[in-house]
């Protein structure tokens, strides 16, 4: 039985507000969180993605009360990462209704979270998060931590590899290139990645219209497509979007 893709919005979370940007730079403030997720509901999402965009760099702890708000209203999954840095902000961030979290700098930091993450809540709700951008001089992707804002010489299809070893079972990986560019997902980098890892991987960055999605699922294994700003502001609804994979006989849950 072949799993049907899901469709991601991601909420990108600063201040208590939804906001969005370019390759993680020059925001602009959307709206209230529990709101956008209500409707993001109602449209037929498969899941939801929070990501608290600046509580690694800000050293602050994640926002509970957002997440608490929101699972109150909304009962999809719920994914929800930045600034988790102990096992207790994992439970807080769990105890607050989340399904999922996400690591991604806090990882690369201490390995040794993903695992007792892992064993404690589960491989299915350990997520492991990867920035990847690729380096041309090198010739390889290579991971970025702190948000996009620092590179770490890391591999990023090795890093993937590694992630899985410690107990993720679920990949969400952002093309930086490809971020807010509106110009596609970055084909290589997913096809590649799922030559590597057999959990499921979730394609992050450059989605811009229905034609992207499509590629993305017909020319990669990916589980599923994240997308923020053709949502946020209605360049493509999430019951069209789905239409017209089934059309192309693409697998997805339909209300």
């Amino acid at each position: 039985m072949t799993l049907a893709k899901r469709i991601i919005p991601a909420l990108d979370v600063k201040d208590g507000q939804v906001v969005k940007g370019i390759q993680f730079l020059n925001l602009t403030t959307i709206g209230d969180p529990v709101e956008i997720a209500k409707a993001y509901q109602d449209q037929g999402a498969d899941e939801l993605v929070f990501l608290d965009i600046t509580a690694t760099f800000e050293n602050r702890n994640i926002m509970t009360s957002v997440i608490q708000a929101v699972s109150k209203e909304v009962f999809i999954p719920l994914t929800v990462g930045g600034g988790l840095r102990t096992l207790d902000d994992i439970k807080a961030i769990f105890h607050a209704g989340a399904d999922k979290i996400f690591l991604n700098s806090a990882a690369i930091q201490n390995p040794t979270l993903v695992q007792e993450a892992a064993q404690l809540f589960g491989n299915q709700a350990v997520v492991g998060a990867i920035d990847a951008r690729f380096n041309a001089e090198k010739q390889f992707y290579e991971v970025y931590r702190v948000g996009g804002r620092q590179a770490t010489g890391i591999n990023a299809l090795d890093w993937a590899e590694q992630l899985v070893s410690y107990g993720a079972g679920e990949l969400l990986v952002t093309s930086m290139d490809a971020d807010g560019t509106k110009n596609g997902y970055d084909i290589t980098l997913y096809d590649l990645l799922t030559q590597r890892v057999n959990v499921p991987i979730i394609a992050s960055g450059g989605a811009g219209k229905t034609d992207d999605f499509i590629d993305v699922f017909q020319q990669t294994n990916v589980d599923g497509a994240l997308a923020a700003s053709v949502f946020h502001y209605g360049e493509i609804t999430i019951p069209e979007l789905k239409t017209t994979l089934l059309k192309k006989e693409i697998p997805i849950r339909v209300k």
